[in-house]
């Protein structure tokens, strides 16, 4: 209230649904997946306002976060059975590095898709979750074959201070976005052409960093999935 925002200021610059922001200012906690995700969109609600994170987690963990989670993670035999097989002496196989290796794997791969599901960045879960190695190719030396290329291409812009931004998909087509950004913003699409005002900015396609000299200047340039290439001012967007 401060700052002069609105839930849906909040939504967009954190990248947060608007349900989740309302159950943290409410302390609705148990509105939200887990434990771990409430943590993590506490985080990043208080870097957007300029508060503590580490404060505001700690005090969520302290007062809230349910201390029989841990307890709650059962054996894969049935307690009966398990119970049962220690009276007659029999002692169960304890298992393996390499089922452990495999857990630990799929438990990973099922937390970025449930991150990229909750944050509406399927984009880069789905490249996160394809650069996971599986335990057959880590014993393997790491071999496999080498992933297609993306069909998309994800922008993301990142100013250091604020800065003019206009990107649209190609000539003749609408206007995605026109104005001046304060804070980082991602773009997808096959093709984006993007204008800039000044080169104070940061930029990463499909999450690789794009050189940029930084400067006064404006520039243009046009992505696809395959790369990048700057674009004269006359085939720029907003021109």
């Amino acid at each position: 209230m401060r700052q002069g925002l609105d839930i849906a200021d909040v939504e967009a610059r954190t990248k947060i649904r608007a349900k989740y922001l309302r159950a943290l200012e409410n302390e609705e906690f148990g509105m939200l997946p887990g434990p771990t995700f409430v943590k993590t969109f506490l985080r990043t609600y208080a870097e957007m306002l300029g508060l503590d994170p580490q404060l505001l987690a700690e005090e969520y963990r302290t007062n809230y976060e349910p201390r029989e989670e841990a307890e709650s993670i059962q054996t894969l035999a049935p307690p009966a059975v398990g119970r049962r097989d220690r009276r007659r002496g029999v002692q169960l196989p304890r298992p393996g590095p390499i089922a452990l290796g495999v857990l630990l794997v799929v438990a990973v791969v099922g937390a970025l898709a449930a991150v990229g599901l909750i944050f509406g960045d399927g984009d880069e879960g789905e490249q996160a979750a394809q650069e996971q190695p599986t335990e057959t190719e880590r014993r393997e030396g790491g071999r496999r074959e080498r992933p297609p290329p993306p069909r998309r291409v994800v922008l993301r812009i990142t100013p250091v201070t604020p800065t003019y931004v206009c990107v649209d998909h190609g000539a003749g087509t609408p206007i995605v976005f026109e104005g001046t950004l304060e804070s980082p913003q991602r773009f997808r699409g096959r093709i984006l052409r993007v204008n800039l005002g000044k080169t104070d900015v940061r930029l990463r396609a499909n999450r690789r960093p794009v050189p940029v000299a930084p400067g006064p200047e404006p520039v243009g340039f046009r992505f696809t999935p395959r790369g990048h290439r700057p674009l004269p001012p006359p085939q720029r967007p907003c021109v």
